[in-house]
């Protein structure tokens, strides 16, 4: 049995590649005109979505390249560069972006295939600190892909993201809860769940999927209520971090 197939990571490639799969499915019943229109993102088409989605590949591999030779590879040459890219591929053809989607995940498989086994340790960043294992790569490319899937606004939803993610995300979002800038006391996830101490303002409650896509962004708070009563905060700022300052070194056997 090979060290790989002894962590998280198969899983998590497993994942992945249902994820993308139909984010490509989405993607190739799109035309001209449903690219040209607003995604749920403010300012953004679905072009922009999917040019995102494209070159945030690119930028992963380039990060998987820093892990596998030791050299250092930015993830992006910088905010405006990206921002750049972004615009100049928004108004791809159908074809173009499917294509450009494709190949990316595609170049990821054969990147993760390719890694020697120390690569996976070796600390990489992206924009913002903090540096985390390059294993890690992986879970921050799920999140883009879930995530800007539902921001396309053309049929796949919060509801629609498998439990694993979902457990994993909020995992993520309590490791690195923005105490500074809370807006909720407390918050009870129908699963069991209780997290507590999160800093001022009241206690909500809701399911876990609607929990996570009230913390980032996706929904105005659909499923989440107020305990007792009340109005519902707006949610605290998310990804302050892009990945937990602490995580361990060498693939776990779980994550979470």
């Amino acid at each position: 049995m090979k060290y790989q197939d002894m962590t998280v990571l198969p899983a998590i490639q497993a994942e992945l590649a249902e994820a993308t799969d139909r984010l490509l499915t989405t993607a190739a019943a799109l035309t001209p005109a449903d690219l040209a229109a607003p995604s749920r993102l403010p300012g953004w088409t679905r072009g922009h979505v999917l040019a995102h989605l494209a070159g945030n590949a690119d930028s992963h591999l380039r990060l998987l390249a820093w892990a596998r030779t030791g050299v250092e590879t930015p993830q992006y040459a910088g905010p405006d560069a990206r921002v750049a890219e972004i615009e100049r591929n928004a108004t791809r053809s159908p074809a173009e972006h499917l294509a450009a989607v494709e190949d990316g995940a595609a170049r990821l498989v054969e990147a993760v295939a390719d890694m020697p086994e120390q690569g996976w340790r070796t600390m990489v960043t992206g924009l913002r600190p903090p540096y985390h294992p390059a294993w890690y790569c992986l879970v921050r490319r799920l999140r883009e892909v879930h995530i800007h899937h539902v921001d396309l606004g053309a049929g796949f939803t919060p509801a629609d993201w498998p439990a694993a993610f979902v457990r994993r995300e909020l995992h993520d979002c309590r490791v690195c809860w923005p105490y500074g800038e809370s807006t909720v006391s407390e918050i009870r996830i129908d699963d069991g769940e209780t997290w507590t101490d999160l800093g001022e303002g009241p206690v909500v409650a809701g399911g876990s999927a609607d929990v996570l896509a009230w913390l980032t962004g996706r929904s105005g708070g659909d499923g989440v209520t107020v305990v007792p009563e009340g109005r519902l905060p707006s949610a605290p700022p998310w990804l302050t971090m892009p990945a937990p300052a602490a995580l361990p070194a060498t693939p776990p056997k779980d994550y979470p």
